[in-house]
């Protein structure tokens, strides 16, 4: 496999456990995993380096408003952040928050976000994200669990803090805002003892505070990160700063082996939520790199607004981001005219064909790039050189069609919280690593292990198992649970639950989820993610959730259907009424069911597996009916008790 080197053989299941394949690692890392510098030792040594090194870079930007429009980007320079960052955990500390203790930061991206992070990552408190995406229950429960000490919240969140007393205020002594606070916050916050500052009053207390930053070594957790989980409480992942600086390591060798090593120079926007592990890894790669961090304003309608005024150089979405981009474009080629649009597809497909054969997306269709395809990267500033997609599987056509189109590169990644975000990265200009999620990133070992209920087998010809990983990016632990931390670290592998399959080239494909696995009456199993990868490939469908269980013989699901699609049958079979309409139209299902088993036909489905009956939904799944997490996994649960009555007049009508 060219893309891996091998560093432990398989062998076979002992002592009751399964089989495992071998161990490999990325050809990058023949010689070994990149160490981090000698001189970083926390995370905090990253900011600080770069300060030294690049003191009058700008570092953090948001967009100016004057009158109420929003004008070009301000910026602070690394020197300038450093100041207030300084101040900021100066007032962290005469508040009595000290090395080890929990700071919570609650809010959207913003320039106040990251001080708080630094200021954290100064003292070596413990950064705690609250989700952002999450009501107050969640916010309840990762304050109390974390027993939080200070919380930092933006403006329009502080009223969702409130909704937690006095729950929280067992252990919450302090509030700040990044902003203002009204005389009624202020009232309500005092009368519990809290104290309660604006970030202006909040910086002016640490003015002339003097403290000694604490030692801080890399075994030290700079960082409790709670995954949002599909059932059940949120687990706090504990990020220690080896695990950040491992990865940070990992991904810049990647880069630079693939001719694409980030310096000083380079753009990011930021309006992935920090919450989360793929944009605080990341942010701090970028500051690692004395990059530019510009932030978005908050509002999805206005993200592209925002992108087309910062001109970022490396631009990272999950794929309900670049979903909404490739409808948007289908939308304007159906809409351009006769001539457009064959000009358009005939580019395309030129372009592909060329890229298929090997050459550089860049040397595919120079002249096409100039013409068509070079308004398209306008839209997102001109400037973007790489795309990575992440958090969830990209659609192989949106993927194969934005590596044509973008004039950059597309790549799609795979990692956990506890393996510290990236794990596995495409590489560019290889049409080979569609549908993957091409080979380890140089900073970790990695194995599959058989699944023999699934009928997985690691040691196969073509390898199939669960995907267990290996390095110094993973999480030291879930936080106040070590017996779910034993369930999933055993002898120093991460058993991450996902399924993969080696492809000959060394690429990792995920084609399954291990706990999403149910029998049906007649005793088959059905691996319903699988399931749901395969039928999600139908032209016709956005998104789909699968049920079945062991009282029943047969599949049943609700599907998102595309829009476009179905808007066209409807156009071709005069069939009348807007797309809520034509989803409840009987006929419309017919047609979603005849599409559904084209796919399991060409894909060799067994019986059991077709679908039976559908529900065509208008309105995708969402966060806000609690349907997906916030990084737009499907909530199996919520969606059974959401659409149970639903399920019950599928089954009830196909007797």
């Amino acid at each position: 496999m060219k893309h891996l080197v091998e560093v432990e053989k398989g062998c076979e299941g002992v002592d009751g456990r399964p089989s495992v394949g071998p161990a490999y690692r990325s050809v990058f890392a023949a010689d070994g995993f990149p160490s981090p510098k000698a001189s970083l030792e926390s995370c905090w040594d990253i900011f600080r380096l770069s300060v030294e090194t690049n003191p009058k870079n700008p570092m953090l930007g948001r967009r100016q408003i004057i009158d109420g429009k929003a004008g070009e980007y301000v910026w602070m320079t690394y020197e300038e952040v450093y100041d207030i960052v300084i101040k900021v955990g100066a007032s962290m500390r005469t508040c009595g928050v000290s090395k080890g203790g929990r700071c919570g930061i609650y809010g959207a991206n913003c320039p106040e976000w990251i001080i708080s992070m630094e200021a954290c990552n100064a003292h070596g408190i413990y950064c705690v994200p609250l989700y952002d995406t999450l009501g107050s229950g969640a916010v309840d429960f990762i304050t109390c669990h974390a027993e939080i000490e200070i919380a930092i919240v933006e403006e329009k969140k502080i009223s969702e803090l409130l909704k937690t007393f006095p729950t929280t205020t067992r252990f919450l002594k302090t509030i700040v805002s990044f902003g203002k606070v009204t005389t009624e916050q202020r009232q309500e916050v005092e009368k519990y003892g809290l104290s309660f500052y604006t970030w202006d009053e909040f910086v002016l207390r640490g003015e002339n505070q003097q403290f000694n930053l604490p030692v801080k070594t890399k075994d030290d957790i700079c960082t409790i990160m709670y995954t949002s989980g599909t059932t059940g409480d949120p687990k706090g992942v504990m990020m220690s700063n080896e695990s950040i600086l491992a990865l940070i390591a990992g991904v810049d060798r990647h880069l630079e082996c693939i001719n694409e090593k980030m310096d000083s120079s380079d753009v990011y926007m930021s309006y992935l939520p920090l919450a989360h592990i793929f944009d605080r890894a990341l942010e701090e790669l970028f500051i690692y790199n004395g990059g530019s961090i510009g932030f978005w304003r908050g509002d999805v309608k206005l993200l592209f607004e925002d992108i087309k005024m910062l001109k970022p150089t490396f631009f990272c979405a999950v794929p309900r981001v670049l979903d909404r981009i490739y409808s948007g474009m289908q939308e304007k080629i159906s809409s351009g005219g006769f001539l457009k649009k064959t000009l358009f597809n005939f580019a395309f497909e030129y372009k592909l064909r060329n890229m298929k054969r090997g050459f550089k997306h860049e040397e595919a269709a120079p002249y096409f790039d100039k013409l068509i395809f070079s308004k398209i990267k306008e839209a997102m500033g001109g400037k973007v050189k790489l795309l990575l997609c992440g958090a969830a599987p990209l659609a192989p056509h949106v993927d194969e069609f934005l590596r044509v189109v973008m004039c950059c590169h597309v790549l799609q990644g795979y990692g956990l919280t506890e393996t510290c975000a990236g794990s596995f990265v495409n590489q560019p200009n290889d049409m080979a690593m569609l549908g993957t999620v091409g080979p380890p990133v140089p900073n970790i070992d990695v194995r599959l292990e058989s699944v023999p209920e699934m009928g997985y087998d690691a040691m196969s010809v073509i390898p199939c198992g669960e995907i267990c990983i290996r390095g110094k990016t993973l999480f030291s632990g879930y936080y106040k649970r070590e017996d779910l931390t034993k369930e999933v670290l055993i002898n120093g592998w991460f058993h991450t639950g996902d399924i993969g399959q080696w492809q000959p080239d060394g690429c990792l494909k995920i084609i399954d989820r291990r706990k999403n696995i149910f029998k049906l009456s007649q005793g088959e199993y059905v691996a319903v993610e699988n399931l749901e990868n395969i039928y999600g490939l139908a032209p016709t469908v956005d998104m789909i959730w699968i049920y079945g269980n062991s009282f029943k013989s047969y599949l049943v699901a609700v599907v998102n259907p595309n829009q476009e699609s179905l808007e066209k049958w409807a156009q071709q079979n005069g069939e009348k009424g807007d797309y809520s309409d034509i989803c409840a139209n009987s006929k419309a299902k017919e047609y979603i069911l005849e599409e559904l088993a084209k796919v399991a036909k060409s894909n060799k489905l067994k019986g059991f597996e077709y679908i039976k009956a559908v529900h065509l939904d208008p309105l995708p799944f969402d966060m806000e009916r609690n349907l997906l997490t916030p990084t737009f996994k499907k909530r199996r649960p919520q969606l059974l008790n959401y659409y149970q009555s639903i399920v019950d007049d599928l089954y009830a009508s196909t007797k």
